[in-house]
């Protein structure tokens, strides 16, 4: 009986420690897989826009000010905007996209592996690659989270892009003018066809890049792609998605920007009936979009490779070689 009452005690602290000791490892992991989503996310966004940004500052002057536009015309004023204010003004309204690109590719990305897991977890695909309709779902629930939060920082960037450096002098001093003289519920205006436009275009974006991954991985037999394969499937994730989403893009710049321009737009259906009553459905609508189908797919290519080749060094330093993505 001595002995049964000695032993008892040692059997119970085997069966407890392990116990103890597994949580906060589990813990542990899954910051360490949210930190790596956050900064893969962060650099992502930040390398593809600030590679696009001399075309995407010209893209946002066409949606906003109504002048018709064709690859001759778009990279004209690229050439008199480099004469007349210098070789960095092709970059004006960089700072402003890097303090709004930097969380929004962050919270994007992250919220994505995020949303992948639970939709796995709840369809019961633990482990295992999400069938299309999760996987689109998945998509729009990140671009949506991403958006909501940083969308003040959007309305900022399109004024600094669009108006001469003499009127706002920094960013902050955009939101003191702002809301000083057009009011606080300003810095939301566009918000609804944000929300409206980024539904396909992060869902429909994840969704391509996620799927071609998924085919490529099925009829080569490598586990990865090479990083060219990378940047080809990012790149026809963002011809698909920003063509499918583009009108309201162009909808959302025109509300963003009508304090500045002298327009006046209440609502989607009314700034788009202006569009369409002015410009036409081709030219007004979809303004820009052949520059975008340049601009696009580079900046999407960029970031869908800059975040996963990001993401399997961060994952290599941690544990070793041999776990990638």
């Amino acid at each position: 009986m001595g002995n049964g009452v000695r032993e008892g005690p040692v059997e119970f602290q085997r069966d407890v420690e392990p116990v103890t000791a597994r949580i906060p490892a589990e813990d542990n992991q899954e910051n360490k897989k949210v930190l790596n989503s956050l900064m893969s996310g962060a650099l992502a966004g930040a390398v593809a826009k600030t590679a696009v940004a001399p075309l995407d500052r010209t893209k946002i002057m066409f949606q906003a000010d109504g002048a018709g536009l064709s690859p001759q015309e778009a990279y004209r004023l690229i050439y008199h905007t480099y004469l007349n204010e210098g070789f960095w003004s092709l970059w004006r309204g960089n700072s402003a996209t890097m303090v709004r690109v930097i969380p929004y590719a962050a919270i994007q990305f992250c919220a994505h592996e995020e949303y992948k897991q639970i939709l796995g977890n709840y369809y019961g695909f633990q482990g295992k690659a999400l069938t299309p309709f999760p996987r689109f779902i998945a998509g729009s629930l990140a671009g949506t989270t991403a958006a909501m939060v940083t969308y003040p920082l959007d309305m900022v960037r399109a004024r600094m892009a669009v108006t001469p450096k003499e009127m706002y002098s920094s960013i902050v001093h955009v939101f003191i003018r702002i809301s000083r003289e057009e009011g606080l519920k300003t810095l939301y205006r566009g918000f609804t066809p944000t929300i409206l436009g980024v539904i396909p275009y992060a869902g429909l974006s994840f969704f391509t890049y996620e799927t071609l991954k998924k085919v490529h991985a099925e009829h080569s037999g490598k586990a990865q792609p090479s990083p060219p394969e990378r940047l080809l499937f990012g790149a026809c994730a963002g011809l698909i998605g920003q063509s499918a989403s583009y009108p309201l893009d162009v909808v959302r710049r025109r509300m963003q920007t009508a304090g500045v321009l002298g327009h006046t737009y209440s609502s989607i259906l009314l700034t788009m009936q202006d569009i369409v009553r002015e410009e036409g459905l081709i030219r007004g609508l979809y303004k820009g979009l052949s520059m975008n189908w340049v601009k696009g797919p580079i900046a999407v290519g960029i970031s869908f490779t800059t975040f996963d080749l990001t993401q399997i060094l961060l994952r290599k330093l941690q544990h070793g070689p041999g776990l990638e993505r």
